[in-house]
């Protein structure tokens, strides 16, 4: 069991950097896929570089197509932000309704909180605004 302390930082290094290569392969996979602006063969091409020779693959599509990775990827998160936005806007009803009930709870809350009104009083309100 003789393993120098300088052979197992080298492991680590190498462990390190083949986890580091794998992700970036998935996300270059991943690029291929959401690319709209190649065509069907060209994918397939991409694809077919990057499975039969990966570190040449992932190299070669880096220098040709890396300056459009990150922008791809920003679109992609901004159109999954529109959507969640239009079915958190669908889901809770119309805007304007919901803000003024939101607003009218607020004001009612901060007239109990000043004691201006009782808990009694803030309950009934509440349940008008609510019904």
């Amino acid at each position: 069991m003789d393993y120098p302390l300088l052979n197992a930082f080298w492991t680590m290094c190498l462990i390190f950097l083949w986890i580091l290569w794998l992700i970036l392969l998935f996300r270059i996979i991943g690029d291929i896929f959401r690319s709209r602006d190649i065509n069907n063969w060209a994918k397939t091409g991409w694809l077919v570089l990057v499975i039969v020779l990966p570190f040449l693959g992932v190299f070669i599509y880096v220098i040709a197509r890396g300056h459009g990775m990150s922008e791809r990827e920003y679109a992609q998160a901004e159109r999954q932000q529109k959507q969640l936005q239009h079915y958190l806007r669908e889901t809770a009803g119309t805007g304007d309704e919901t803000a003024r009930h939101a607003d009218s709870l607020a004001k009612l809350a901060e007239l109990k909180n000043h004691g201006d009104i009782t808990e009694e009083e803030f309950q009934k309100a509440k349940a008008k605004v609510l019904a």
